[in-house]
């Protein structure tokens, strides 16, 4: 439940995050569309609940010492909610992130202190991906642990006690679908399990980009991909251990044209600046929507993930020549 009550330290500032209906969302779906605002969070993003369930687990476990390092490989905002909450708690941080994410990610973790190791984007099953690179870091450096976000299950754990209990308190109980993403799967197996915890017939989409190849897996029981996106920080080419056992009722394909145009919506009409990863979260939604009022729930209510601030894309996503390189449509207040 949110509070006006003083928070204690800079730690209970992560969750509890405000629940907003998105107007243009709603009307596009034919009914109720509400965006999770996990921007509001400390690092600005929805990973920050990653980062403190993870470290709380190590902590609790005995693996994490007083004054030890955390090692992570990230598309960037797991590394800066680790950085923040091991500022926090007085350890350290080593982040290993693909040189292709975007610079404002980079600026971040180095400006938070952790020690930043850039490696070239590579296939999962390359021994020099930055998972892999990540957990010979930790194995190689004196009081380190690995934070395993891919496979840890503490980070969906952290999803099912706090994010499903607050959206389901938000709405007081009245929960008709959830979609958002998949990156590790931490948030959509955790939102997932928590919400069916309480109703089982909460329907759970998995919202997948191009380039990734859940929606295959779920759509056809075949991992396979299809296309490409720009989007960082999901899409998936392998069950995790975080998706292991994930309630997913069905699932949906977004292109990267489709979620650019809820990103513009959402910042024009709504004043909401945005990754690109919440306007593909918002396109599934609307699709959600859609499914279940043509299966004559009317009044349905869905609810998805506003992943990260726009802030962190500045010279990728909201940068004119960048868009264009890319063969993406550039905003129209962006070419003036």
């Amino acid at each position: 439940m949110i509070t006006n009550i003083p928070r204690k330290d800079a730690i209970e500032l992560i969750g509890n995050t405000p629940l907003v209906l998105l107007q243009a969302a709603s009307e596009a779906a034919g009914c109720e569309i509400y965006g999770k605002c996990e921007f509001a969070n400390p690092g600005a993003s929805v990973k920050d609940r990653a980062a403190l369930g993870i470290i709380r687990d190590a902590e609790a476990s005995g693996e994490l010492t007083p004054g030890g390092t955390i090692v992570e490989g990230t598309a960037g905002n797991t590394g800066i909610g680790i950085a923040l909450v091991a500022n926090a708690l007085g350890y350290k941080t080593m982040i290993v992130m693909p040189d292709n994410q975007s610079k404002e990610k980079m600026d971040t973790l180095r400006a938070l202190g952790a020690e930043l190791v850039l490696v070239p984007p590579t296939k999962f099953s390359d021994c020099n991906h930055f998972v892999h690179t990540s957990r010979r870091l930790a194995d190689e450096t004196v009081g380190a642990i690995w934070a395993n976000q891919f496979d840890n299950t503490a980070n969906r754990k952290v999803h099912i006690e706090t994010t499903a209990a607050e959206i389901w308190d938000q709405l007081e109980g009245r929960v008709d679908g959830f979609t958002c993403a998949a990156g590790t799967g931490g948030t959509i197996a955790g939102v997932g399990l928590g919400l069916k915890e309480r109703d089982e017939n909460v329907q759970i989409a998995l919202t997948d980009p191009h380039g990734a190849a859940l929606y295959s897996y779920y759509a056809e029981g075949e991992l396979k991909s299809e296309g490409t996106s720009v989007a960082e920080g999901i899409g998936q080419g392998r069950i995790t251990g975080n998706l292991e056992g994930a309630p997913i009722d069905t699932q949906f394909r977004i292109s990267d044209e489709e979620g650019l145009q809820w990103v513009e919506r959402l910042l024009r009409e709504e004043g909401m600046c945005l990754g690109l990863s919440s306007g593909i979260n918002v396109a599934g939604a609307v699709a959600l929507g859609k499914q279940l009022v043509a299966n004559g729930r009317e009044d349905a209510r869905v609810v998805t993930i506003l992943c990260d601030t726009g802030f962190r894309y500045l010279s990728t996503l909201y940068n004119a020549e960048w868009l264009a390189s890319k063969g993406l449509p550039v905003f129209g207040w962006l070419e003036r």
